[in-house]
């Protein structure tokens, strides 16, 4: 049985999470398959992701409790090193990973949100870090990335009460980018994956890899690191071309990725 469903558009690929029948949680097929489904797209040459799940009850709404309750502590080890390896690869995708997240995105769909890099939510969705209901902790990486966009204090409020908060207050807190009107969340997915893609795909990606690439690291090295990308997108095609069209040198074309 397939569990993502891909879909391109010009430069703009779309995952779409369909495990309905159980609020598209996450079982270890599933992350095999969306490993796989990134691969997929990497060699497609897409310039923009967008991550979503079927259906409007829930983007993901958790790790597949039913899977892991018999796990052992070594199984659940080797379970969270396999969840923690497919967040990783969405955080360190070449291109901009959009999260567009409809419903319930609890636990390790929280995870999955947290590791894109830009985060779309309709009015419907909710949040939350429920492990400790249930004996556990989060397993994707799920509280360093929390941390890391909402504080280590409101992450702590959040992933040791186990509450749900609404998806107003998710942007309150930083936790989500932009709230959409229900009905209108992939519309805006899709034209904002547009708008990255419309732009030259090696600078976008320099600008992702130092991003990533920086976080945690000393201020002198993060700004060696952006000094040698900005040097690196010099004598390109994309470069000599739209500088040369912005000065009238030449007609402005599109970006081919050289």
């Amino acid at each position: 049985m397939s569990y993502i469903h891909i879909t391109e558009r010009g430069y703009v690929a779309t995952l779409t999470i369909d495990r309905r029948e159980a609020m598209n949680a996450l079982n270890s097929d599933l992350l095999t398959e969306l490993s796989e489904s990134l691969d997929k797209v990497r060699c497609g040459g897409a310039r923009a992701l967008i991550i979503t799940g079927a259906g409007e009850k829930a983007f993901a709404a958790g790790a597949d409790i039913a899977e892991m309750r018999e796990f052992s502590p070594a199984q659940a080890e080797e379970y969270s090193k396999h969840g923690n390896a497919v967040m990783r690869s969405i955080e360190l995708f070449e291109v901009p990973v959009i999260a567009a997240i409809g419903g319930y995105a609890l636990g390790g769909g929280c995870e999955l949100a947290l590791s894109c890099d830009i985060r779309l939510a309709s009015e419907n969705a909710a949040f939350g870090f429920p492990e400790v209901t249930l004996g556990v902790i989060p397993g994707f990486g799920g509280l360093q990335r929390l941390t890391r966009a909402i504080g280590v204090n409101r992450a702590a409020l959040l992933a040791c009460t186990g509450d749900r908060i609404h998806a107003k207050r998710a942007l309150e807190l930083r936790l989500i980018d932009e709230l959409c009107a229900q009905g209108e969340l992939m519309e805006r997915a899709d034209a904002l994956a547009d708008r990255i893609a419309r732009n030259a795909p090696l600078a976008v990606r320099a600008i992702k890899r130092v991003l990533r690439d920086c976080e945690g690291t000393p201020y002198a090295g993060t700004i060696c690191a952006e000094a040698s990308a900005f040097g690196g997108c010099f004598g390109t095609e994309d470069q000599l071309s739209a500088m040369g069209a912005f000065l009238k040198l030449n007609e402005k074309r599109p970006f081919v990725g050289r």
